[in-house]
């Protein structure tokens, strides 16, 4: 069988690629070896912030004094928003088997794909043949090789979603945006957690001041963070998991009832076949792609998490726009100096977008740098939610923003505004003139604006 496009993988850049280029007249076999939507709708972005919200109410009731009304025994019953979690998912996913069943042109394949040749993909045994084929295969949790580790039931994003009870003490292995996110999550929900770095900071791809100013927020919840922190072993004592951590201090044992690694993702590209068709990956595994996501096979493209990069649905979708641009309207887009805006869901949220103040000093730019507490922002005052921070990075010689990051309520709602500037080319002095609504979180980025020196 012979198809104008082939997609392996149906994510946040394959399903709309091929809904979209059937629409244009063209044959598509799309694959898919488990459930259609990809990480986002199924394991990722959906189910989590649904959960996400679900602590964030548990939490205002439990705090409700803060704000000046009474409550009292609050009870988070888990098996109810994990089972209405999961009506949230099958909904998505049945959408995606809708848009798929009203394209005639869209043949639906289950089960897993391997390359033949660079123009061929065997599945279930059949060979199927196409003019162009896109990899959105995504990622999976890389589990670190830890003595004990797969002798115990450990968790990963997608099982620990799956708990019907709330677990009496959470281990996280991992500081990074995924650890943090259920670490704070299931603090919410009523567990004890503890988190184990094996770096010097939170966060590791963010600024120090920004990544310090989160864990102290965190902390101040009840979250324990075990920073420089080499976990050794896995055991089972006394009907508890049992960590033998090396810290600073010297080796010590961290116990708890639940673990879940968040310690980065592998691509799930390894048994596709791809040496078969002379694909590259680089030392990590990732799919290497040139800026207009072509691979080292003629005619066979890479998109979304698979190919290394920002691991955010949002790239996965861009991915798509430049591909299909590029391939249906004669573009010429690829995906050099796209600034990429992106969010960690915590309380407060983490927005960025750009480079870092770090970043910046290692290119060697000339910067100016702008930074207030969020505590200078009337709005935030109000809602008495003033922890976090605003940052913003600036080029000394064109007043052009490089990046920023907005450590506050609704940072992933504020963020965008600067991204948006970032892709106009304005200078930030655009932003010091501005009129603001009064009272509104975004009024903060007068004074951020003002700090910037």
């Amino acid at each position: 069988m012979k198809y104008n496009a082939i997609v392996i993988g149906s994510g946040q850049a394959g399903n709309p690629l091929s809904h979209r280029l059937a629409d244009n007249g063209w044959k598509v076999a799309l694959i898919e070896r488990k459930n259609l939507g990809g990480t986002c709708i199924n394991t990722g972005c959906t189910p989590t912030k649904m959960m996400v919200h679900r602590a964030m109410v548990a939490h205002y009731a439990r705090n409700a004094a803060k704000w000046g009304t009474t409550t009292n025994g609050v009870r988070v019953n888990l098996a109810e928003i994990v089972a209405k979690k999961n009506e949230l998912v099958a909904s998505f996913r049945g959408g995606q088997q809708k848009n798929v069943d009203k394209r005639p042109n869209i043949t639906l394949y289950r089960g897993h794909a391997k390359f033949v040749d660079a123009k061929r993909i065997e599945i279930n045994g059949q060979i199927i043949e196409g003019e162009n084929i896109f990899i959105n295969t995504g990622t999976r949790p890389l589990i670190p090789n830890i003595e004990g580790l797969r002798d115990i039931p450990y968790l990963t994003n997608a099982s620990l979603m799956e708990l019907q009870q709330v677990p009496e003490h959470l281990l996280v292995l991992g500081g990074g945006y995924i650890g943090l996110e259920f670490g704070q999550m299931f603090l919410r929900f009523g567990s004890k957690v503890t988190v184990l770095h094996h770096g010097g900071q939170l966060l590791p791809r963010e600024d120090e001041d920004v990544a310090a100013e989160l864990q102290k927020v965190l902390e101040a919840e009840g979250m324990r963070v075990m920073l420089n922190s080499s976990t050794q072993r896995v055991a089972m004592a006394d009907g508890q998991l049992a960590l033998t951590v090396n810290t600073p201090a010297g080796s010590e044992m961290v116990q708890g009832t639940h673990l879940l690694i968040a310690t980065g993702r592998t691509p799930n590209c390894d048994v596709l076949g791809l040496e078969k068709a002379g694909i590259e990956r680089d030392k990590r595994g990732y799919i290497k792609v040139n800026n207009k996501l072509e691979t080292s096979a003629p005619g066979v493209y890479a998109l979304g998490d698979v190919k290394g990069g920002p691991a955010f649905t949002h790239i996965s979708y861009n991915d798509f726009q430049i591909i299909f641009e590029n391939l249906t309207n004669g573009g010429n887009c690829t995906t050099e100096n796209r600034p990429v805006p992106y969010s960690i869901f915590t309380d407060p949220q983490l927005g960025g977008v750009g480079i870092t103040e770090r970043e910046a000093r290692a290119s060697g730019r000339k910067i100016k740098v702008g930074k207030i507490p969020m505590s200078y922002v009337a709005r935030a005052i109000e809602r008495d939610e003033t922890a976090g921070m605003m940052k913003v990075v600036v080029d000394a010689e064109t007043n052009k923003m490089l990046g920023a990051s907005l450590l506050a309520t609704e940072g992933g709602e504020l963020v965008q505004i600067l991204g948006f500037l970032m892709l106009a080319g304005v200078p930030y002095t655009l932003l010091k003139g501005a009129v603001y609504i009064h009272p509104t979180l975004a009024e903060g980025f007068f004074a951020l604006m003002e700090s910037v020196q």
